[in-house]
């Protein structure tokens, strides 16, 4: 490995590092999915792609904006209706919970919310949170921005100094940088690009359950199940209590049944993942727990998506550098290459 290379390992690191310091993640996944839709919706017309991005896009924001309106009117009923037959269900078979009624849950809910608005009284107050709303809407526009650039413009420049010597350190380091970078969006192509085909599948087939079973406030559901899907593993587990959760307001018989289908649906993604998602991105389970636990510490949600990117990308980097292989006291050391 020259030193090019491993200034270029050293940059993405730090990188990584400052984006997880200044809360910069969501950027990085707004330029990373931009960039991903931009590259599937082009048909090797990047205009065309554009275009079809812009419709995207605009179909997107108005869909987000009347799913916000519809959750925060669902979500308090669902609220109200599914708990309180938690709380029959499990009082009736013996089951301990760590709240009694809908006065201790809200209790409970209530003294984290309190927690966080006195932290807030101490900072800003509200103004503290239109702020961070501000910087978001303009972190994914800035994103934004960034894809459509590295779309149109595929070939980075660094601009070397001129009268350099071909081969310098500097054009050489630029260009294992563009590699490495090269590698992680094809990471996270491969990640997410599979993870939103799993994801529609499962969403398709739990729609037909849902409409099967007359559920009520069906199009939050359907919406909130394809988007916790995106989220590996705990993305499963909050739609799976959501469904479930919600058929128990219909009937113990539904929620039943909502159990078992969510256990054929989770082994048929077995399945999927091996033949959509193969042995590239196949990690242990506690691995990948590790990584989202690690992600979510460090950015939050956002880094809970990010996980599985960044450890297939490390997976990759290290799966091209040869190992070294020991030798004996009386062989002589490998020759190096020479560094540029």
């Amino acid at each position: 490995m020259n030193r090019a290379t491993r200034i270029s390992y050293g940059f993405v690191l730090g990188l990584l590092a400052m984006v997880a310091a200044m809360h910069m993640t969501v950027p990085l996944i707004t330029v990373l999915f931009s960039f991903f839709a931009l590259h599937q919706l082009s048909f090797g017309q990047r205009w065309l792609g554009l275009a079809l991005f812009a419709v995207v896009l605009a179909g997107v924001s108005s869909g987000l904006w009347f799913f916000t309106g519809q959750a925060m009117v669902a979500l308090p009923k669902i609220a109200n209706e599914s708990i309180p037959r938690v709380i029959d269900y499990a009082t009736a078979r013996g089951l301990e919970l760590p709240f009694t009624d809908m006065g201790s849950l809200k209790s409970i809910i209530l003294g984290k919310v309190q927690e966080h608005l006195g932290e807030m009284s101490q900072l800003a107050g509200i103004t503290k949170y239109l702020r961070a709303i501000a910087v978001e809407a303009v972190s994914v526009l800035i994103g934004i921005v960034v894809a459509i650039s590295l779309f149109l413009t595929r070939k980075l420049d660094l601009g070397s100094h001129p009268g350099a010597e071909e081969g310098n350190l500097y054009a050489a380091t630029g260009q294992a940088v563009v590699e490495r970078f090269t590698t992680f969006y094809r990471s996270f192509a491969t990640v997410m690009g599979a993870q939103i085909v799993i994801s529609g599948i499962n969403t398709a087939l739990t729609t037909v359950f849902l409409v099967w079973n007359h559920y009520p406030h069906l199009g939050v559901v359907v919406v909130l199940t394809f988007l916790l899907g995106l989220l590996p593993i705990l993305g499963n587990l909050l739609s799976n209590t959501l469904i479930i959760g919600v058929g128990l307001t219909l009937s113990e018989r539904t929620a039943v049944l909502a159990l078992l289908f969510l256990v054929v649906i989770h082994k048929l993604e077995y399945f999927l993942n091996s033949k959509i998602i193969g042995d590239r991105i196949r990690n242990p389970m506690w691995l990948t727990l590790l990584g989202l636990v690690i992600g979510e510490r460090l950015m939050g949600i956002p880094g809970m998506i990010l996980a599985p990117v960044v450890l297939h990308y490390i997976k990759v980097e290290m799966s091209l550098v040869k190992a070294e292989r020991g030798r004996s006291h009386g062989e002589p050391p490998a020759a190096s290459n020479p560094v540029p």
